[in-house]
């Protein structure tokens, strides 16, 4: 009886031992996957629910609860309980003494989650989660500028135009045909560019342009006169080609720089922002939303990029005092506690375990962020320095588990609800990942670089003479992408731009 009782003991221990694992493992992988704002709300339902976890205080020190691995005690039976419920009673116990033994070895220390600076600190510098849309800041520029209300509509309509990324893409011609079938509003394209203007004057800085270039140099004009703006306003008009395939070589040349002035004059380039739509947070056209980014990426101008996790309001916490003073009084008195009593410890040690769980899941939690985040930036380091949408590599989950040492599935909870605010607005994580193309030389590009590039090409072909997929496939050769027709038009089509005799019709009206 003896032996069978001893074996279905060990057995239950081993269950136990097993599903607290499999639970710590399951709350930190729903931790990992919460962004910080949802990450506060469980932290408060988690201290409603359980009594032993608080916060910290200021000069709290965490308690010493030090038991020795060989401590155990009598249950005052007498052994006259069936075989039932002496085993309920045995489980009970052993629960009980396992539980105070392992506070005896984990628990010298309590873990504490640090949330990082202050509320205060982070109420000064936390301007993320704007309350109105993309659309709406601007609309509301739009009532100070001094517009007749036909400019007024026109403006409206612009500001609808816009792309995601602040810039508008679509001809005048066809936005002038546009008013005047749905908005009966005769106006000329000149009248429309006069409207346009007003819009360039708007923030952030750039919104509006035409084309990337035209959106640089909107940036540069704000500048104050001098010698780097008068240079930086060269590079962007005169030496566009060269700046966009990165040859500083021919443009410090041609402007006959030092290597230092090189140095600045591309350090300054770099502050310029190509996307200023993704700075104001939400993009025209879609539902209200608020970001709180959870990673704050810094560029500095030598081009190094640092990061820090945004912890907003979360606090420190720690295991109650009180319910730690219930253990020690336990083990000073072991010998003299009633059964109750020990019924009641076994109560707060169920509390205290979960309010140690708690807490280190979230200590996982901000690991597994970490190294996820230094894991993307070491991978895109590129795009992080000049915020160039061909400059991201092509990246997969697997990529960063391996570089993490992380399972895929955990790279896959922390990229899908997570941002990045970085100099060149909030991305997404998952904008950092993309497939790849092998070339037929062998090199591997980004799909996102050859979209890019693509798009770019369009964007400045005659709209009286659209390029074909074959006009576009000798293009992309000519810039160093050696792809295939079928591939050109395939990511044509997934970017959402017509076939040649439809962009024709368009512009035509």
């Amino acid at each position: 009886m003896e032996n069978r009782s001893g074996q279905i003991q060990e057995q239950r221990q081993e269950q136990r031992l097993m599903q607290s694992v499999s639970q710590q493992q399951l709350l930190t992988a729903q931790l990992v996957e919460l962004p910080v704002t949802q990450l506060m709300e469980r932290i408060t339902t988690e201290m409603d629910d359980n009594p032993a976890l608080e916060v910290k205080a200021d000069g709290d020190d965490e308690g010493d609860y030090g038991l020795s691995s060989g401590d155990d005690y009598d249950d005052g039976s007498d052994g006259s309980d069936d075989y039932d419920s002496q085993r309920d009673r045995e489980d009970r116990q052993s629960a009980l003494d396992d539980a105070l033994q392992g506070i005896g070895r984990d628990d010298e220390e309590l873990p504490v989650y640090q949330g990082g600076r202050t509320a205060g600190e982070e109420q000064e510098e936390m301007v993320y989660g704007q309350t109105d849309s993309f659309y709406d800041l601007l609309k509301q520029q739009m009532g100070l500028a001094p517009l007749t209300d036909e400019q007024r509509d026109v403006m409206e309509y612009l500001i609808g135009s816009l792309d995601d990324d602040g810039l508008l893409r679509k001809p005048l011609e066809a936005i002038s045909d546009e008013l005047a079938v749905y908005h009966n509003i005769d106006m000329t394209t000149a009248q429309i560019e006069q409207v346009l203007r007003v819009l360039h004057t708007f923030d952030p800085a750039g919104i509006g342009a035409r084309s990337l270039q035209e959106c640089l140099l909107l940036q540069i004009e704000r500048r104050s006169d001098s010698t780097l703006t008068r240079l930086m306003q060269r590079v962007v008009s005169d030496y566009y080609d060269e700046f966009t395939k990165k040859h500083w070589d021919k443009i410090q040349s041609a402007l006959k720089l030092s290597d230092l002035q090189t140095e600045a004059l591309r350090g300054e380039l770099r502050k310029l922002n190509p996307k200023p739509g993704a700075s104001m947070g939400e993009a025209v056209g879609r539902s209200l939303q608020q970001i709180t980014p959870d990673f704050i990426v810094d560029t500095l101008d030598d081009g190094t990029v640092t990061f820090t996790l945004n912890q907003g309001e979360l606090p420190e916490l720690q295991v109650s005092q009180s319910f730690a003073d219930s253990m020690k009084e336990y083990q000073q008195n072991r010998e003299h506690v009633s059964r109750q009593t020990k019924e009641a410890l076994l109560y707060i040690k169920q509390k205290v375990d979960a309010a140690q769980g708690f807490i280190e899941a979230i200590r996982s939690r901000r690991h597994t962020l970490t190294v996820t985040m230094r894991a993307i930036i070491q991978l895109q380091h590129q795009f992080f320095v000049d915020g160039d949408e061909a400059s991201l590599k092509p990246m997969i989950l697997k990529d960063v588990a391996e570089k993490t040492g992380l399972d895929i599935s955990t790279i896959s909870r922390v990229s899908n609800s997570k941002y990045a605010q970085t100099r060149w607005g909030t991305f997404p994580l998952r904008h950092f990942f993309s497939d790849g193309y092998t070339t037929e030389q062998g090199e591997e590009l980004s799909t996102r670089q050859l979209k890019a590039a693509l798009r770019d090409i369009i964007d400045a072909e005659d709209k009286r003479k659209p390029l074909s997929d074959d006009a576009l496939t000798a293009a992309m050769n000519e810039k160093g992408y050696s792809i295939a027709r079928r591939t050109v038009a395939k990511y044509r089509e997934q970017m959402g731009i017509a076939v040649a005799r439809l962009r024709r019709f368009a512009s035509d009206g």
